[in-house]
Parts: structure tokens; C-alpha cells; sequence
């Protein structure tokens, strides 16, 4: 029985499914301490967007280091945050004429939907929010309330209200599915809040992804969203989108909205921000929502991290240009190519996903375990996700090399197939 048997929490949950000891890592390959080489297409569920121990990234905190750069200041200013901010809002903001102010709080995607939460209720006086089925947003009690996997809610302890929940309106609908998703259910939803006489109040904000993640991987479809923005518009409710997983580049553009037509009240960031995989978490909010907070009304000790701002200006410059978006594009083609002749061969599995998130549908939680297990001793990480964890989701990092890529939908193919096929 090793350490992490003998001591660590039971709480522990990726270790039991990738049970080895890794001890080095290097873009898209981790290595454990007997040598053996897994190609990561997990990527530390989308923080490692420009891989593990990026070299760029690893330079600049290394030389930040060694001239005593300051690594922790609250929230107070340090060159390292003015570098990253000066560098976002040149690369990110203005190119989108976006006037959003940058809130930092605490190192987690939940820390930021808590923030936002708290804000969208301060500045509508409300306190209900609206989220979606299968959404996921994070652990902590008001991020966990508006997360639907009853697994999750299950562990709160304690009523997790002034949420409710309504469908979401995928891109493409899933296989069984009789959730009545769609355009149509949101017009239902709006004629209840427009009916003073339906018991519905309107909400404080309604806060959806644009590609449900964890939910396994649920495409909102355009149209559906532009609706729920204008409808949000309608009613006084402030209109957050969380980012958090799918944002930084995974799509093919720095936000998963990014030409739709879309303009968030609050932007949850959180994950691939910090680059490197040291924690950084952020919201970019309206300045005319952003002057209800008041001055340390909001706070978190890890708010100021300098070597996240360090990555996270340097990951920057991947988006000064269009070479690692024009990649992104072509590696999601590369995925689909390989994994799109699943649907064919296999009736009841679906392919969801864009640039390089994609999930592989395959009906059963049990069989989407058995794939996960079989390419781990292949030499592939790969996760499950979704009602029940039927989902085989992808999300190699951005920068992964093309025979990594190609070595892993390899392994990727090889076990799902054996997997499905013996169980048919």
C-alpha cells in the first residue's frame, strides 16, 4: 500500500482512474516513474492548452524567478499583473472592441462563478438564477447549484437553492434525448416569465455554456443563444457566459462565442488563463455591472498569483497571430476524420464537438469506462464525462504534436472499437 492509499482523502478520484505515479511531462506525453509514456489527451481537463512544461511559458517563469519577481500579492499591483493585463486587453479586448473590466479572485473556474453570481444578484436586486440541464459550473455551494449532475449535488449537505434549471438548447440533439430542448422551450420559458400571473419571477442572470464540457460535450446552437441573450435582455437579467473549460483558444478562437453575435455581461475565465497550469481564475465585466461591487467586497488570498500572470502573459502571444488557431483547426479536422467513422460503424454511438473538444457518445457509462481503462494501459489518457459518463471527451492540448495526435486517435479507435464491438 503506497503513500496516497495510506493517507489521502477517498475523495480521490482520477488517481483510481489512471492509477500510475507520473513523474515528468512534456507537451502532450506524461511519463510515470517506471518509464512508461502515456500520450495526454486528458490535459488536466483543459488547463494544459499549450501542453505540459510549455517551453515559452517555462523561460519566462524561470527568469522571473531568478530576478525575484514578486509570486504572491493579493491584489495589489505587481508588474507581472500589469504585464498580463496590458498584453490581454491588446490581444484579447480591443481586437473585439469589448470594454469589460478584469476582476481577479480566487485560483478556481468556481471561484469566478461565485463571484459572478454574487454580482449579477447585487446589480438586479434578484436572486434566482437560471441555468441549464447538464451544465456544470463547479463544487462550491453556488456554483454547485448551478451544476445538474445530481452526482455532484448529491455531496452538498444542504439545500442548494434560488436556481432553476431548464433545457438546453443543443446544437444537435442527443440520441434519447426527450428533454424537449430547443428554441421552442425557450419560448415557452419566455412567455412564463412574461406572464405576470405564471408564479415565475424574472432572474438575476442566466448563466449557460456555449459547449457543455463535462456535460458531455452539448453544443449550444447559435440561434438558441442569441435568443436566450435577447431574452435576457428583455427581462433585466444579466447574461453570463462561462468560458471556463472550452475558452483560451480550445474552439479556434480565443472565446467558445466568438462569432456569434454574443456580448456577455460577465465572462467566467478560469483553466487554460494561467497557461502553464499554476492556478489563475478571472471575470470580465461590463464596467456598468462592475461599479456595484465595492472596494474589498470581494476577496481571496490566491488573487494575486505573479507566476500565472508570468504564463498567462506569455500564452498571449499565441493568439498575436493566426498559426495556432489555423492548427487548432486543422487537428479538430484530424479528430473528426478519425473518429466520425465510429457513428457508421455503431449506430447508437454520437460524435459531438468543434475545434479540438470532442466527445465520443457511446450509450453506456459502463462501456465509456472500460474504453477510458483500456487506453490508459494502451498508453492514453483519455476521460469520461456526461450523464452517467457515457462520453469519451478529447481535449489534447492545443500545441500536441501531429504523430501524438495521430499515435493517440490510433489507440483511441483500436479500443473503442474492441470495446463496442465485443459488447455487441
Amino acid at each position: 500500500m503506497n503513500i496516497f492509499q495510506q493517507r489521502e482523502s477517498e475523495i480521490r478520484g482520477y488517481c483510481r482512474v489512471y492509477p500510475a505515479i507520473f513523474d515528468t511531462a512534456f507537451n502532450a506525453r506524461q511519463t510515470d516513474v517506471e518509464g512508461n509514456q502515456y500520450i495526454d489527451f486528458f490535459a488536466g481537463a483543459g488547463v494544459l492548452n499549450f501542453g505540459h512544461n510549455n517551453e515559452r511559458m517555462k523561460q519566462a517563469m524561470i527568469q522571473y524567478l531568478e530576478r525575484n519577481g514578486v509570486t504572491h500579492s493579493l491584489d495589489m499591483h505587481s508588474v507581472a499583473k500589469q504585464d498580463f493585463m496590458q498584453r490581454f486587453v491588446k490581444t484579447i479586448l480591443e481586437p473585439r472592441n469589448m470594454p469589460h473590466k478584469m476582476q481577479f479572485m480566487g485560483p478556481t473556474g468556481t471561484n469566478a462563478v461565485e463571484a459572478a453570481l454574487k454580482l449579477a444578484r447585487r446589480a438586479t436586486g434578484r436572486q434566482q438564477i437560471v441555468a441549464f440541464s447538464h451544465g456544470f459550473h463547479g463544487m462550491t455551494l453556488g456554483a454547485l447549484a448551478c451544476t445538474s449532475n445530481e452526482a455532484f449535488r448529491g455531496a452538498a449537505g444542504v439545500p442548494l437553492n434560488h436556481v432553476a434549471h431548464y433545457p438546453f438548447g443543443c446544437e444537435t440533439p442527443c440520441k434519447g434525448c426527450e428533454l424537449g430542448c430547443g428554441l421552442a422551450s425557450l419560448k415557452q420559458l419566455r412567455a412564463s416569465f412574461l406572464d405576470s400571473s405564471s408564479g415565475i419571477r424574472p432572474p438575476a442572470a442566466f448563466m449557460v455554456e456555449v459547449i457543455q464540457a463535462e456535460g458531455g460535450v452539448k453544443i449550444a446552437d447559435i440561434t438558441w443563444l442569441q435568443e436566450l441573450q435577447a431574452l435576457a435582455r428583455e427581462l433585466g437579467a444579466l447574461f453570463i457566459i462561462d468560458d471556463i473549460q472550452v475558452g483560451c483558444g480550445r474552439t479556434g478562437s480565443y472565446f467558445s462565442f466568438d462569432g456569434m453575435d454574443l456580448d456577455p455581461d460577465i465572462i467566467c475565465l478560469a483553466k487554460g488563463v494561467g497557461g502553464m497550469g499554476t492556478p489563475l481564475a478571472l471575470n470580465l465585466v461590463k464596467p456598468e455591472i462592475d461599479k456595484y461591487w465595492k472596494p474589498g467586497e470581494h476577496t481571496g488570498t490566491f488573487r494575486g498569483q505573479g507566476l500565472s500572470f508570468v504564463a498567462g502573459a506569455e500564452a498571449m502571444s499565441y493568439f498575436e497571430d493566426d498559426e495556432l488557431m489555423s492548427q487548432v483547426h486543422k487537428n479538430g479536422i484530424t479528430m473528426l476524420n478519425a473518429i466520425a467513422p465510429l457513428e457508421l460503424q455503431f449506430p447508437h454511438i454520437q460524435i459531438r464537438g468543434t475545434g479540438m473538444i470532442y466527445g465520443i457518445d457511446v450509450a453506456s457509462g459502463e462501456h465509456a469506462k472500460e474504453i477510458v481503462s483500456e487506453c490508459f494501459n494502451a498508453g492514453l489518457l483519455v476521460s469520461a464525462c456526461g450523464t452517467g459518463g457515457r462520453v469519451i471527451k478529447l481535449i489534447p492540448p492545443l500545441t500536441i504534436p501531429e504523430q501524438d495526435l495521430q499515435e493517440g486517435l490510433a489507440i483511441l479507435l483500436e479500443k473503442t472499437t474492441q470495446v463496442i464491438g465485443g459488447a455487441a
